[in-house]
């Protein structure tokens, strides 16, 4: 034995044996016992000869037969419980990589598959407590009067109907050979026969300590081992069963208590995991991990902290006991293992799905949580839409067969295996004697693989993905394909100025006004529906068809209501004879009392189907999806047989994309040019001296400033070896970069209005040009982007250089004024609109210099009225200031009630616009509903269910429980808010389980609230996928319950970034305004943003919406940057968590003064960051700040960690097919999957500072760029998500240069909160505050949009 072990300490120091492996060795040869001698030895000591070693061949056959599918199960296996009807289906099963010591019997030759040491510990099973001989084999033992339940009476124990059960304490488990062994490492479902020796004590004693315990050796061999206990007690119950009976496990012995520590720690893990998803399946992966590393490991366990490497550390089979409580549950129930949570964790950690091991089973039944969501309060119109619809969908689907036959993936294990024949769908299989109507799979033979894809076509889409651009669709009138009739045609009356206004059809009178079917070339296709407006002779009896679309043809869809039409602004010309009859269309007008009217609706049926009647009560805009009010017109006596107001609507249109020019000046008559003082476009009038916005390419500027050069930011000169994981970085896009930001419009001052003289001496009024001044930007100035930095961005330099623009160009119109003009501080000019610069100085490029602006820079109206910078406040500058503006038009603020409000981001925008006044709040999570609270004083916070609520209110009650006044009907003008929808967001498709899903969601709920109120306006946002949860269902239904009240709406996708933050976060925003109010048009983006991000249009079944907007990508506003947003926040460390610190230096930025606020606050709160473990801050130390560094720039070392353990190198073990090799040979692959082989649970390694579960999946997930990512200063951040993880679904979170991730205020700051707005809770808490919220300047757009509706309304009223 010495021989062998001084061979091993050789081996060890040329690094063939790891250090772990030879300090177990070295203990061995104290702890060997006559197994050691049995096993590989002769008597006398020396090795056994061939024949002696035949019993320990037999277990290299065993193994041998295992690994080989097609093979025979090994000899001497017993057949596990498997093979009968599972009591319950929670499995505790997975192979786990253990430390792999190498025992001593293997380094002593002794014959064993290398596969099956890899689970053996080098310790040997050695009792301790008791002699051998006085412990009792298994029979004997259970026959013992200690244990028995009925006085010693042999004839109770044979009364058992199941096993008996007893705990055990004490315990060692180990192979035939004595080895100790882990019994979760798949060794029993290898049929490797394992035994345990303990003391035995009866099921009520609950005392783990020997007293009053049999002891017994050699029980089992264990035939399955299970878990149970997953209802929020402290610890998980784990047992054994054996042929004879089942045992509870309750502390190990010393000798094992190493080994059983690794699997209690995966163990209980898996129980915080299921307990967790049980109530929160809405989660995220990083809300996963905040209740991990919050979690405090039950006193007992050999660990005091969960990390995140420990749950990638026991991914496999934490995923494998969910999918077994998937199992556990009714199959109509939606599987936990499709929740976004875990399909991040299967894709992060590489798990394998559909491993089953039948061998594994449960002796009590799993309860599964039945807490869900509070059944939804929803209003008679809501629930009868929804129920309407989705019944008559359930029926269609069940006539077709059970709806979408369940497909398999075919690859994994579950897929493989044979259908159980007991389960309820294969009781239903033609070959089990059943109907075979239901066409499911066996639910033993659900593939997860499946399951997970499915879940995955719902999830949102990269916030910088680039959508593909569908062709435009046809107009609907060009589409049409009509077929002519036989109908007898004849005019009535005589004609009016050739105009008829009558014509017979067969034998009906059809006169102007009137509505008639045409027939479609197409018979599958319904009839067309059109009103004449003009009936005229020309060779051929003619008609004016303005046409209606059904609900069908759009965004509603298959959710529309079949008699509803709605108005289009098209219509053509064509004959009679297309007409197929008369038809009944009436206009669905809003009743006097609409406002008060809500959830009184008994029906939503609005006529009878006679299949000749229908109704409308909104005009529609196909391009932008907009259902409106029809504007009334009224036609002149003279026009009335010949009136179409989609022609009016649509020459009016096309007037005003063509520029006009009005009041010609004096001119001579051999000037080549006339000059005007008007020109008009799009409905704006321009005049000289205003300024206008005119696109980049417009013109350029005398000074060419050098363009940030797109700099690779790839090494040529990388060591392969120090970081091998560097090769990843093959492209050079690097994700929140914002070097292909356009730049914003150039500003311009209009000098001259002028057309050029055709040859015959006339004005070409077809090319209207305008001369203008240029204004400078601080960027396009020598000074470059660091002028900018430091400038304000509404700030410009007057310049003499000139141009000429064709008028075609202009994007509209913004005001211009020298500061020292202005009879108010800058500050207040520029607050009080959008499209306000001011300039100071003029720029001369040729000399590089800036100067005072000439005299005729100043504005006519204003100059010489400031005194001195804009400072000028007198009573005087102030009478002049009223005499010149015209007086605002005060806007009364909306009531608003403010549904899921969060924190208040979305109400924050809305009082930022002078839009609102939030009264109401409804927030359940206490720690946001606090956070409302202590910015919104005044308003009334409601802690607790919507749906409590709503109920409240529609029966009547006045108060809450907690004595709050409830709003009531005729209260609420506007209703804002983001209702949650993942709880049906899992599957891509309806069916009656999804439907009762989303039948009890908060989305249906929220919708009851806006019919039982009737608010003037309702805004609805989401996250940007709303628009196409479940084809896009989710969004029609939403917008067909708003049709139905009566209600304007549309919807849109807008960028968040391209509104005054420095983030990506695309969100799908319904608007909709009451009957008589101005349905408000989303806002014109006001800052440039990367294009990558800006992908924003909506594909509704197959047709492309977009919104209103007319200015592209483009903005008024440069980019706002990381640097902008918070680099004059002081330095903090990794887990920094003072809340009040000083701000240590001054606003550097435009945006650092605006979210500081006018207010001096020498207190910067909130300034505070996540505690990360030792293992994640060596990595986030270690990460370069250069732009777009992530972990692939990791270097493979060896670390010391600040809580004194030290990390490993990573081993790269295996070919990797798709990589090759490296530059100096060196392999790329640390999982054998990496050749293309099931992944291998021994290749799996941990504590190391290049995350090996990152190269292991990295080939399928676009190498996992970002992960640990830097933020870059001049980029944006990613979408802020509620808790920063560096491996997160976000994980570009770490600051540009200092090693942490970001604090809470700089996420705060990245959402556009002001820095004075307070937060509630701990830093957890206040991550998910900020990262669940809408960004203010978002908001307070969409609200300036707003007002300018209610302002219209007040002024048409006024």
């Amino acid at each position: 034995t010495q021989d062998q072990l001084k061979i091993l300490e050789d081996q060890l120091k040329s690094s063939e044996l790891s250090t772990v492996s030879y300090a177990a060795l070295s203990v061995l040869p104290s702890a060997t016992d006559e197994n050691l001698h049995s096993n590989c030895f002769s008597e006398n000591g020396s090795p056994k000869d061939k024949g002696e070693q035949e019993g320990a061949m037999d277990t290299r056959e065993e193994a041998d037969a295992i690994k080989s599918p097609s093979a025979p199960k090994g000899r001497g296996g017993r057949r596990s419980k498997a093979d009968s009807e599972p009591k319950s289906a929670l499995q505790g099963f997975t192979a786990f990589n253990y430390p792999p010591y190498v025992s001593t019997a293997a380094s002593l030759h002794c014959v064993l598959d290398v596969e099956y040491l890899d689970f053996i510990n080098g310790a040997f099973y050695s009792p301790t407590e008791s002699p051998a001989s006085t412990r009792l084999d298994e029979p004997e033992m259970l026959t013992d009067e200690r244990l028995s339940l009925f006085d010693a009476n042999e004839d109770g124990f044979e009364s058992y109907e199941d096993l008996p059960q007893h705990k055990i304490t004490n315990f060692s488990v180990y192979d035939k050979h004595g080895h100790l062994c882990p019994f979760d490492s798949g060794l029993i479902e290898k049929n490797v026969e394992l035994y345990f020796s303990c003391a035995v004590k009866p099921i009520y004693d609950d005392n783990p300590c020997m007293d009053g315990g049999v002891p017994a050796k050699k029980l089992g061999p264990i035939n399955a081992w299970w878990i149970t206990g997953f209802d929020g007690g402290e610890k998980a119950l784990i047992g054994f069963t054996t042929a004879f009976a089942d045992y509870i496990l309750m502390d190990p012995s010393e000798e094992y208590s190493l080994i059983f520590a690794l699997m209690q720690e995966k163990i209980y893990m898996s129980k915080i995991v299921v307990e967790f998803l049980q109530k929160n399946q809405d989660s995220t992966y990083e809300d996963l991990l905040n209740k991990i590393e919050t979690t405090v490991p039950p006193a007992g366990l050999n660990f005091n902290r969960f990390t995140e490497d420990t749950l990638l550390r026991h991914a496999q089979f934490v995923v494998e006991q969910m999918e077994s409580y998937d199992e556990a549950g009714d199959s109509d129930e939606q599987p936990i293992i499709i929740t976004p949570c875990m399909r991040d964790l299967i894709k992060l950690a590489g798990v394998t799905l559909g491993k089953r091991r039948q061998a594994i089973r449960h002796p009590t039944k799993i309860e599964k949580d039945s807490k869900g969501p509070t059944k939804a309060t929803t209003t008679k119109l809501v629930y009868q839409i929804f129920d309407t619809f989705f019944s008559d969908q359930i029926d269609q689907n069940n006539k077709d067969g059970g709806g979408v036959k369940r497909h398999r993936c075919g690859v994994c294990e579950v897929c493989q295996a044979p259908d159980c024949g007991k389960c309820s769908a294969c009781k239903d299989m033609i070959k089990f004697g059943g109907s075979g109507r239901s066409k499911q799979a066996c639910q033993k033979r659900r593939c997860p693989n499946l399951a997970v894809k499915e879940a995955e076509d719902d999830e949102n889409m990269d916030e910088e993905e680039v959508l593909p651009v569908l062709k435009e669709t046809k107009k609907m009138s060009q589409a049409k394909k009509k077929k002519q009739t036989k109908n007898k045609i004849s005019w009535v009356g005589e004609p009016v100025k050739e105009y008829y206004m009558k014509v017979r059809v067969e034998n009906e009178i059809v006169e102007v006004g009137d509505c008639v079917s045409v027939s479609p070339a197409d018979p599958s296709h319904p009839l067309y529906l059109a009103r004449i407006t003009a009936l005229w002779e020309d060779g051929e009896k003619m008609f004016h068809a303005h046409w209606f679309c059904r609900g069908t043809d759009t965004v509603l869809g298959e959710s529309s209501d079949p008699l509803e039409l709605f108005l289009v602004d098209e219509c053509e010309d064509m004959q009679l004879s297309f007409v197929q009859g008369k038809v009944n269309v009436f206009y669905k007008a809003p009743s006097e009392n609409w406002f008060m009217e809500g959830g009184m609706d008994d029906d939503i049926k609005v006529i009878e189907d006679d299949g000749e009647s229908f109704f409308y009560q909104l005009l529609y805009d196909g391009d932008c999806a907009r259902f409106e009010s029809p504007p009334k017109v009224t036609p002149s006596e003279d026009r009335k047989y010949k009136f179409c107001a989609s022609c009016v609507r649509n020459k009016e249109r096309d007037v005003q994309e063509v520029p006009s020019v009005y009041e010609p000046l004096e001119d001579e008559e051999n000037d080549p040019k006339v000059f005007y003082g008007l020109a008009t476009l799009k409905g704006e009038q321009y005049r000289v001296g205003d300024s206008v916005y005119l696109p980049p390419e417009a013109f350029n500027f005398a000074l060419k400033v050098v363009s940030t050069v797109k700099r690779s930011h790839r090494k040529d000169d990388a060591d392969e070896d120090l970081y091998p994981e560097y090769y990843r970085k093959s492209s050079d896009y690097i994700k929140g970069s914002n070097l292909d930001a356009p730049e914003p419009f150039r500003v311009g001052r209009i000098k001259e209005v002028f057309c050029n003289r055709r040859c015959d001496g006339k004005p070409d009024r077809m090319e209207i040009k305008l001369r203008l001044y240029k204004f400078y930007r601080p960027e396009n100035t020598h000074k470059g982007p660091k002028g900018a930095y430091h400038s304000d961005i509404n700030q410009l330099y007057w310049s003499d250089e000139e141009v000429t623009v064709n008028m075609a160009e202009v994007l509209g119109r913004c005001q211009v004024e020298y500061a020292e003009d202005l009879v108010e501080s800058v500050q207040d000019y520029s607050s009080r609109g959008p499209d306000r610069f001011y300039f100071l100085e003029a720029y001369n490029a040729r000399t590089k210099s800036f100067e005072d602006p000439p005299n005729h820079a100043r504005s006519a109206v204003h100059k010489g009225k400031g005194k001195g910078k804009g400072k000028g406040k007198g009573k005087a500058a102030s009478q002049e200031l009223q005499d010149q503006e015209p007086q605002e038009t005060t806007v009364p603020k909306l009531r608003t009630l403010d549904v899921f409000s969060g924190c208040g981001g979305l109400s924050e925008g809305f009082h930022q616009a002078g839009i609102s006044e939030t009264n109401w709040a409804i927030e359940m999570w206490d720690p946001a509903a606090q956070a409302f609270r202590l910015n919104n004083p005044g308003t009334t916070v409601f802690t607790e269910d919507c749906n409590v609520l709503l109920k409240l209110v529609m029966s009547g009650e006045k108060t809450n429980s907690l004595g709050q006044k409830l709003p009531q009907k005729g209260d609420v003008e506007m209703l804002c808010g983001g209702p949650p929808c993942q709880g049906f967001s899992g599957m891509n498709r309806f069916n009656s389980r999804t439907y009762s899903k989303f039948k009890n969601s908060l989305v249906v709920s929220y919708l009851s609230y806006c019919d039982y109120y009737r608010p003037k306006f309702f805004l609805l946002e989401n996250v940007r996928n709303f628009v196409s949860f479940k084809r896009s269902m989710v969004l029609k239904l939403t917008l067909r319950c708003l049709v139905h009240m009566g209600y304007q709406c549309t919807f849109g996708v807008l960028q968040a970034g391209q509104y005054g933050v420095a983030q990506t976060r695309r969100r799908a925003i319904v608007l909709a305004a009451a009957p008589g109010e101005k349905l408000p048009r989303f806002p014109e983006p006001l800052h440039v943003f990367a294009p990558r991000a800006c992908s924003l249009s909506v594909v509704v079944d197959e047709k492309k919406h977009v919104s209103n907007v007319t200015r592209g990508n483009g903005g008024v506003y440069r980019t706002i940057t990381v640097r902008d947003t918070m680099s004059d926040l002081p330095e903090i460390r990794n887990g920094a968590a003072a809340l009040e610190i000083s701000y240590n230096g001054e606003p550097q930025s435009w945006f650092q003064r605006h979210i500081r606020g006018s207010q001096y606050q020498p207190i910067l709160r909130d300034h505070i960051c996540k505690d990360m473990s030792a293992l994640v801050a060596a990595r986030m130390r270690h990460i370069p700040l250069a732009p777009g560094s992530d972990w692939r720039d990791l270097p493979n070392i060896e670390v010391r960690l600040r809580d004194g353990t030290t990390t490993k190198k990573l081993r790269y073990t295996h070919f990797d097919k798709k990589n090759g090799r490296s530059g100096t040979g060196a392999l790329k692959g640390v999982c054998s999957c990496a050749e293309g082989k099931p992944c291998d649970p021994a290749d799996r390694q941990f504590n190391t500072l290049i995350p090996w579960c990152l190269p292991h999946t990295g080939n399928r997930h676009n190498h996992w760029a970002g992960l640990y990512g830097r933020l870059e200063w001049d980029g944006f951040f990613s979408t802020t998500v509620t808790n920063p993880e560096p491996m997160g679904k976000q994980g570009r979170v770490l600051h540009p240069e200092q090693h942490r991730v970001v604090s809470v205020r700089e996420c705060a700051r990245s959402q556009g909160f002001p820095d004075t707005y307070r937060f509630f809770g701990n830093v957890l808490d206040k991550h998910r505050q900020v990262g669940n919220a809408v960004p203010p300047p978002l908001s307070k757009a969409i609200g300036l949009e707003i007002k300018k509706c209610v302002l219209a309304c007040v002024l048409v009223l006024g």
